[in-house]
């Protein structure tokens, strides 16, 4: 997730659950997963960063990988490209085709090297569990569960599913109380693109409202394409964050029986400290 700058509430995850249905949208049709997925994509255009330390984290792992809420594959594709063995989960069919279609542009042996579940990372138990070196939830997904409970066992799934000594990882956005001030339900452009899948014109706006009550923050994001001077189709997604604190995270990880190892506040894995606008956990199980 890129933390918000300015006015907007600009928030991406690494991979996606399904979006929640608040005001009576539904949950997607096959169409309507598939344009999500793909503008997905584009949005995540802009690199928010974290490539290089799962890179550097694989190589010291160097046994199989795992990603829950690996959506469409923009670390896993990579990860199994640099010749680890990676196993991605998520929930959205949508996001694993389109992990699976870059797996197969990238290259001879790359498919190979990545498996693809479609699963809820909560109570995962994969027939694999206890073989691998590194397991991570990457950009803020740990967020999207919907209550503590699922975020607790997300962060069990995680130990139950590395070897002796193997590494979990899981990276969280920290507002801080301008950030949620903002987060007022105001509307805000994020960005105008040209999509080179499909030559339309695609603007992203997006909307954040939160609720101190249940440290939550609610987000619809409206995404419009098409040509110049020609009617826009329009796609909206709405996504409930369920926030978590530094603290929190290091809890939930001992809960879970790893050893925190380090608590970073940026992907540098510099300290983290007033002003930090993440949290990244590197847990080790014992």
């Amino acid at each position: 997730m890129r933390s918000p700058s300015g006015a907007k509430p600009a928030i991406a995850f690494a991979g996606r659950a399904s979006p929640i249905d608040p005001t009576g949208f539904g949950r997607p049709d096959p169409a309507t997963a598939a344009a999500l997925a793909r503008l997905y994509d584009l949005d995540l255009v802009d690199d928010p960063g974290d490539l290089d330390l799962y890179l550097a984290l694989a190589d010291r792992a160097d046994v199989p990988i795992l990603e829950l809420a690996v959506g469409s594959g923009r670390l896993a594709v990579p990860l199994a490209g640099a010749g680890h063995l990676v196993t991605g989960v998520d929930l959205d069919p949508a996001m694993l085709d389109r992990a699976q279609s870059r797996a197969r542009a990238g290259g001879p042996g790359l498919a190979d090297r990545l498996t693809l579940i479609e699963a809820d990372l909560v109570d995962l138990r994969l027939p694999t569990a206890g073989a691998f070196g590194l397991a991570f939830i990457a950009l803020n997904s740990l967020l999207v569960l919907p209550t503590r409970a699922a975020q607790r066992a997300a962060l069990r799934t995680l130990a139950e599913h590395l070897a002796p000594g193997g590494l979990a990882v899981v990276d969280i956005w920290i507002p801080d109380a301008e950030d949620l001030g903002r987060f007022d339900g105001r509307i805000s452009l994020d960005w105008p693109r040209l999509d080179p899948e499909t030559g339309a014109i695609v603007t992203k706006a997006g909307s954040a409202q939160h609720d101190a009550a249940s440290a939550t923050v609610t987000l619809t994001t409206i995404f419009e394409e098409g040509g110049q001077g020609v009617p826009a189709r329009r796609w909206i997604r709405r996504d409930r964050l369920r926030l978590v604190s530094a603290d929190e995270l290091r809890g939930f990880a001992e809960e879970a029986g790893l050893a925190v190892e380090l608590l970073a506040g940026d992907y540098g894995l510099g300290p983290i400290g007033p002003g930090s606008e993440r949290a990244v956990l590197l847990a080790v199980k014992a």
